[in-house]
């Protein structure tokens, strides 16, 4: 049988919405639970997977086109019932569910750019099958940790079918239901507290948990990922391949390579890759009216309604803060942006802006940044690739004009 070729589309809104996080990557590169969505499907359908993306990102993150291209959401998180749809698809067929496509077969693979509406074209052209069930749909920037409790869980039951866990050795490590704990090789866990009542705990390949760390199911912590000493992993929470945290985190999701390494407090936030948060920053994720939240939207260019009481910090990739920075409720900062000084930054941060809080912000030279993203990468023995400098030049590029609007 031939391999089927998959394509994990975009929509231009979907990916708006997501900022900064689609900035650099497509959506189903986005890491939800313990896997990205990308490879969520792949657990599901096997077969060669590439996507529809914007031009920019093409470089680094292909499109195949074979005689026949099942093409899927890359915002939508699979499960049995609606991959069964999928696969019962037949072609001029497409799966919608409300607004909302799902998936479709097509010969040629169509472009964002003709598509700006989100295949609406296609989709008065096809026939349309109703999925009338249950979907986790990325939808919001805030959707990432809203969901993510739900898709440890539903990861967790992936990951450990037909499979032994590694048992944990040491023996001053304290354990509550064993059962609902995943264990990959190579881990190492010294002196610490795993609690899987009411939520189980998944930890990766060569991950690991320092003496008197606290760590509450659910919660993914993925390959090669660091848990400092006496750090405190709320529910929720997922630490991405090689990010290293300390102080207390609740129901946030961190990327690959990103540090908070120190004390300091997130929770409800999302932090994308290769992020540095200085000792003891702090984000709020609660208005102290406890009235709802409100959050930036670059499609509005305004802030906008959530229905949130909890929100945190939102962090776009390659961005820092200093020491003691701290942030007001559902703050939104851009890509490549580096934050220092004492006070409460502005509630939302452009990218590629530099400054403190008490200061007007001012343009992050492009050059800047790249030998401060190459400094810190070469730190854990990687290298800023000519494709990525592409792409990061590409964005300050289209980033200029909003952090123009932002200052005025």
């Amino acid at each position: 049988m031939e391999a089927m070729n998959i394509v994990l589309f975009d929509t231009i809104s979907n990916r708006i919405a997501l900022k900064p996080f689609s900035d650099t990557r497509p959506i189903a590169t986005i890491r939800i639970g313990i896997h990205t969505l990308e490879e969520k499907w792949k657990t599901y359908i096997p077969g060669t997977y590439s996507y529809l993306t914007e031009d920019y990102l093409r470089a680094k993150f292909g499109c195949i086109s074979a005689t026949n291209n099942l093409c899927i959401n890359g915002s939508i998180y699979p499960n049995q019932a609606l991959v069964d749809r999928i696969m019962d698809l037949q072609p001029n067929e497409m799966l919608v569910q409300d607004s909302l496509i799902i998936a479709f077969w097509c010969q040629q693979i169509p472009s964002l750019q003709l598509y700006p509406d989100g295949f609406e074209k296609l989709r008065n052209q096809a026939k349309l099958v109703t999925f009338s069930g249950n979907l986790i749909h990325l939808k919001n920037k805030w959707d990432i940790f809203s969901h993510n409790s739900q898709a440890i869980r539903e990861d967790f039951e992936h990951v450990r079918k037909n499979r032994v866990t590694q048992q944990i050795q040491d023996p001053h490590t304290i354990i509550y239901n064993s059962d609902n704990i995943f264990i990959e090789e190579g881990v190492k866990i010294r002196a610490a507290i795993l609690n899987a009542e009411d939520g189980p705990i998944y930890i990766g390949r060569n991950a690991t948990i320092e003496e008197q760390a606290v760590i509450k199911g659910p919660v993914a912590i993925s390959e090669g990922a660091q848990v400092k000493v006496g750090s405190l992993i709320h529910s929720g929470t997922t630490l991405g391949p090689y990010a290293k945290v300390g102080g207390e985190v609740t129901n946030s999701v961190i990327f690959e390579y990103s540090n908070k390494a120190h004390d300091g407090f997130l929770g409800h936030s999302v932090i994308g890759e290769w992020c540095n948060l200085g000792a003891n920053t702090t984000a709020s994720n609660l208005r102290n009216d406890y009235k709802e939240v409100t959050i930036w939207d670059d499609s509005q260019e305004d802030f906008i309604k959530t229905n949130l009481q909890f929100c945190g910090l939102f962090m776009g990739a390659y961005s820092k803060c200093g020491i003691n920075s701290m942030f007001n409720t559902a703050t939104v900062v851009g890509i490549s942006a580096n934050l220092f000084g004492t006070g409460y930054f502005k509630r939302f941060i452009p990218s590629f802006t530099k400054g403190s809080p008490g200061d007007q912000l001012f343009t992050y030279n492009l050059e800047d940044v790249l030998i401060s993203i190459e400094n810190t990468m070469a730190r854990r023995n990687k290298i800023l690739t000519e494709t990525d400098r592409r792409i990061l030049t590409d964005l300050c590029d289209t980033a200029m004009p909003v952090w123009i609007k932002s200052v005025i």
